[in-house]
């Protein structure tokens, strides 16, 4: 068997996040070394992040949901007004 040439990392995270880690990756029979390998084998690999990252919509935003919300049933209700698509310039 080769003998394996690995090294350790150190980071900083949150500990609340690392503690949930531990547990979802222990549910999973992983240890947390073995969940970062297989991200590191990935990301090299596809050589971007194995996973989508983006910025928050701001259409989803918790204020913006409120609001749709609010005007949905007014329309629903018969209190508002139809109006031809404006685009924007």
């Amino acid at each position: 068997m080769a003998k394996e040439n690995t090294v350790t990392m150190t980071m900083r995270v949150d500990s609340d996040l690392k503690h949930q880690a531990e547990i979802l990756c222990g549910d999973m029979g992983l240890t947390m070394s073995a969940a970062y390998n297989v991200f590191l084998k990935a990301l090299v690999r596809e050589r971007a992040i194995p996973f989508k990252v983006m910025a928050s919509d701001p259409f989803y935003d918790i204020e913006n949901m409120r609001h749709l919300k609010k005007a949905v049933t007014r329309l629903e209700a018969g209190k508002g007004n139809e109006h031809a698509l404006m685009e924007s310039k």
